[in-house]
């Protein structure tokens, strides 16, 4: 169920849902010609470009509902020349919501 990978968060202007679905992880992998395994390790030891935090926060939005252009317009306004710090925070709860899960919330 998607709702247990996905991560609603703050990105630009407004709250968004942030998924990186099979396809959008298949995508991520293919681009990076890297395993989620390795993706993973190398981003909690530090071991990330740039690019790869835009392309996690892109294909989130994607996998979150986004339309690839609305996507990609978002992140070249508000995750291009920006504090690689105020992305690196998006990006690991994206990944994290897909390696981990997100807790459940008691209604």
């Amino acid at each position: 169920m998607p709702d247990k990978i996905s991560h609603r968060g703050f990105f630009g202007t407004t709250d968004y849902t942030f998924c990186l679905t099979d396809e959008m992880l298949a995508e991520l992998e293919h681009m990076t010609a890297r395993g989620i395994g390795a993706i993973y390790a190398d981003f909690i030891a530090g071991q990330f470009t740039a690019e790869m935090l835009r392309e996690i926060i892109r294909l989130g939005m994607i996998g979150g509902g986004a339309g690839p252009d609305y996507a990609l317009r978002k992140v070249n306004a508000y995750a291009t020349n920006r504090p690689l710090g105020e992305l690196v925070a998006l990006a690991l709860s994206i990944l994290d919501a897909r390696w981990s899960g997100v807790p459940e919330v008691a209604a």
